[in-house]
């Protein structure tokens, strides 16, 4: 038998250290669950001390908590989970995706609706990129919808200065290696070709930072626009820039796979945000790929909104993919 005065002594565990069994789920995820950050940012959030438990200040993430902890971040109670919620917004050319920028630049979250609650971003798009951007309440689904895992296609209208040849093109489908990063398979069409310069759309699965652009810029093209028409079902559609429209809670369900789908129903009109402001009507790719002689015409810029209709279903905020009204990484 082992004499007690052998073992080590007991250590008090965190304070918010709760048994498996009460059903307890990581502190990163309960605050993301709660909106205030992604769940990395969370873990970022309690190394720098910020994040207190029961009254003590947690020096690592492995901590579980329940609902009977008591939880402060920056001296404030953590508020309680909200219903997840997501919104579409048409992110204008010139904004950073970022709640702070250090250089002063305006950022995404500066210009939505006071109305809206706080949220994070699907990814980002990058300062000079422009077109849907997925926004959410909860972070563990923000990290969710940006995994390669999920197997969402983003889609984009790119406009590069150069001649794009279909071998060149096929070759990207096989990925590449840039400076030591690998990228995978990308599908890039050519819509159009205007003088030197070309229209394509290109659609991926994964998206690393500007990837659409180093990739463009190897195969010796600059991008001069780019515009994100599609993050998986969820389309851009009419969308003006500025423009945020909360997307049906049934949707969302559907499209993540936790309720059954439904018919579809009409939807209503979208609102328009203090930043909105008339795009460009240009003629819109039809499904054979010629111009729509009835829409208004514009050589020089095509309509964000209007991308070849290629796959996948037409999710805009309604199962009728059209706007609805709302208050409420980067390529």
């Amino acid at each position: 038998m082992t004499d007690s005065s052998d073992l080590p002594p007991k250590t008090a565990a965190e304070p918010s250290a709760a048994p498996l069994e009460l059903k307890g789920e990581r502190i990163a995820k309960r605050l993301a669950r709660a909106g205030l950050c992604s769940r990395r940012d969370a873990e970022r959030w309690i190394e720098d001390g910020r994040v207190a438990v029961n009254g003590r200040v947690l020096t690592s993430p492995a901590c579980v908590v329940t609902e009977r902890d008591r939880i402060v971040v920056d001296g404030q109670p953590l508020p309680q989970a909200e219903k997840t919620r997501l919104w579409r917004y048409h992110k204008p050319e010139g904004l950073v995706t970022s709640h702070r920028d250090p250089q002063g630049r305006p950022t995404v979250f500066e210009r939505l609706p006071e109305d809206m609650p706080r949220v994070i971003s699907v990814g980002r798009l990058d300062l000079n990129s422009e077109g849907l951007l997925l926004l959410t309440n909860d972070g563990e689904l923000a990290r969710r919808l940006e995994l390669p895992s999920t197997g969402w296609v983003r889609r984009y209208r790119v406009r590069v200065h150069g001649e794009p040849t279909p071998e060149q093109l096929m070759s990207l489908e096989k990925g590449l290696t840039i400076d030591g990063i690998q990228y995978g398979p990308i599908k890039a069409i050519l819509d159009r070709q205007q003088g030197h310069n070309a229209w394509l759309t290109v659609s991926l699965k994964e998206g690393k930072n500007r990837e659409i652009r180093r990739v463009m810029e190897y195969l010796g093209w600059t991008v001069s626009r780019l515009i994100r028409i599609a993050y998986g079902p969820f389309q851009l559609g009419l969308m003006e820039p500025g423009m945020a429209e909360e997307v049906n809670a049934l949707v969302l369900r559907e499209q993540l796979g936790e309720a059954k789908p439904r018919l579809a129903a009409a939807a209503k009109p979208a609102s328009k945000t203090a930043t909105g402001g008339k795009p460009d009507s240009p003629r819109a790719p039809r499904r054979d790929g010629k111009e729509d002689s009835s829409a208004r015409p514009n050589t020089a810029r095509p309509n964000p909104a209007a991308g070849p209709r290629r796959g996948g279903p037409s999710t805009s905020g309604g199962p009728s993919g059209g706007p609805r009204r709302s208050g409420s990484g980067s390529r």
